[in-house]
């Protein structure tokens, strides 16, 4: 499995290529692609079917969400707010957030950990 990962982002590498068409979406279900993976932080593409969404739950680290397309609630700490193509939220380390997709959507997520 590792050697398919690092062919994936190999392929990535110097060129250019459109975030919407690395992750296609799967009926009923939540589809992730690792695209950085380091001790660093993370930089993942998200590609939720409508209706699918992420639990309530808290991560040590900052989290930005990049919409690329569609529209999601978000949750973090009580406070709702709806994300849509080309928005971003932070979800500050040690809030409860979730998300849930209010039609298909995709998203970038980039995980700073310090």
């Amino acid at each position: 499995m590792k050697k398919k990962s690092w062919e994936s982002k190999e392929k990535l590498a110097g060129q250019a290529n459109k975030l919407v068409n690395l992750i296609a979406y799967q009926e009923g279900s939540v589809v992730s692609r690792a695209i950085i993976d380091k001790k660093a932080g993370t930089v993942t593409l998200f590609a939720f079917d409508q209706g699918q969404g992420l639990s309530e739950h808290m991560a040590p680290y900052d989290a930005l969400v990049h919409v690329l397309e569609g529209e999601v609630d978000v949750v973090i700490s009580g406070k709702h707010v709806r994300l849509g193509a080309g928005e971003v939220t932070v979800m500050p380390a040690g809030e409860a957030h979730a998300l849930s997709a209010v039609s298909r959507f995709k998203m970038l997520l980039t995980m700073i950990r310090s």
